[in-house]
């Protein structure tokens, strides 16, 4: 294991963690999800290097706590500087660096969603999304709703405003957030067209065609942040792509919760194999 360091292509330094194998073919990607520091998938980046033979790359998103630079309220980071440019640099990154290996990328919820906006994702042997899909506030279950809308309407955008940044840890979650990356999130997952809403204005439509790998798109059945009917939605941002869909029950694995981030953590690693596709 050891620390990296690459430059975003609009000149932002992300910092990183790289797992190597002796025996590596390949590397796998990590791009995290909303909120979720960098280190929170070391033990999963540990395993599949020392179990798959892989080298691994976990790194965190601009203004996130291991490439934070500068005071979380001056942060003009957004949602899409995370999902497109950062984690574009990611995939360069290896890319400049691991030229004989094939790349595989994992991604967990915003990870796993913007492949198809990356101008080298063409270079992509294979691409697994999990707990990943466009969140629309009215398909979650209802017995989320009240968070849901204490989240979006009433809490959040008054704790932001308060505070000038989302002030996640206040409020329960893994981390702070940029201001901007809250506000964008809200914007997407308020509208039934999640990132579509912001084609021409904030980002451009992406080219789908340049996604032909296989595709595998995996939910938990009691993931009631993103759950399984919201991440069979993203398979249309792949319409060229081989895409394959699972749905993990907790049972299956011994286990009696997973939810949507826990996925990662040790306590879930009875049910890390099935997030692997050789």
């Amino acid at each position: 294991m050891r620390l990296c360091h690459f430059k975003t292509r609009d000149g932002i330094d992300l910092k990183g963690t790289l797992f190597e194998s002796e025996e590596a073919k390949s590397i796998t990607i990590i791009h995290g999800a909303t909120g979720i520091p960098e280190g929170y998938y070391h033990a999963f980046a540990k395993w599949l290097c020392e179990t798959h033979q892989r080298n691994v790359l976990t790194y965190g998103y601009r203004d996130s706590e291991i490439s934070s630079t500068r005071d979380l309220k001056q942060s003009t980071a957004n949602m899409s500087d995370w999902g497109i440019t950062d984690q574009s640099a990611a995939l360069d990154y290896v890319l400049r660096n691991f030229e004989s290996l094939k790349v595989i990328t994992i991604g967990h919820s915003l990870g796993g969603m913007c492949l198809p906006y990356h101008e080298n994702a063409d270079k992509v042997a294979k691409h697994t999304a999990i707990n990943a899909g466009p969140a629309y506030w009215q398909a979650h279950p209802r017995s989320f709703m009240i968070q849901v809308v204490l989240f979006w309407f009433i809490v959040g955008p008054l704790a932001t405003k308060l505070f000038g940044y989302m002030p996640g840890k206040v409020l329960g979650m893994n981390a702070d957030l940029p201001k901007e990356v809250y506000w964008q999130w809200r914007r997407w997952c308020t509208n039934i067209d999640f990132y579509e809403i912001d084609w021409g204005t904030e980002i451009e439509k992406p080219d789908f065609s340049k996604v032909k790998c296989d595709v595998h798109l995996i939910s938990t059945a009691d993931d009631v942040m993103i759950p399984p009917s919201q991440v069979k939605r993203l398979a249309r941002y792949f319409p060229h792509a081989n895409v394959q869909y699972k749905e993990i029950i907790p049972k299956s694995a011994g286990l009696k919760a997973i939810g949507h981030i826990r996925i990662f953590s040790k306590s879930c690693a009875a049910v890390w194999p099935q997030l692997i596709v050789n």
